[in-house]
């Protein structure tokens, strides 16, 4: 899993612009992403995934997104879905997206 640093600079300045005390950390060739110490995204392979629930997973689903996969189809997903493009390009919509995935992130 690799993130190229001018995706990584752009989706913590989309980000930024949506939540408070956005910050970042390496792992796994990914990158986690947080606010405060609260992990709810993660970018790999230059995507964006926010972490979901069963009660988020839907809105993403019904855009056609589909789960983080880590280890390939085969290998299983976690509770990360990648988030649709229009929605991290629109300062309007993407602060509901991240707060549903904080949310999530709270609950879990």
């Amino acid at each position: 899993m690799s993130v190229h640093p001018s995706f990584r600079t752009y989706v913590l300045e989309q980000l930024a612009r949506a939540a408070p005390s956005i910050r970042d950390r390496s792992m796994f060739g990914g990158v986690g992403i947080y606010s405060a110490e609260l992990f709810f995204a993660l970018i790999a392979e230059d995507t964006v995934y926010f972490k979901v629930d069963d009660s988020t997973r839907s809105a993403f689903e019904e855009r056609g997104m589909g789960p983080f996969q880590p280890y390939g189809p085969d290998g299983g997903s976690m509770q990360y879905y990648a988030v649709p493009e229009d929605v991290l390009e629109d300062p309007e919509v993407l602060p509901s997206w991240v707060e549903a995935a904080m949310a999530v992130a709270r609950r879990k």
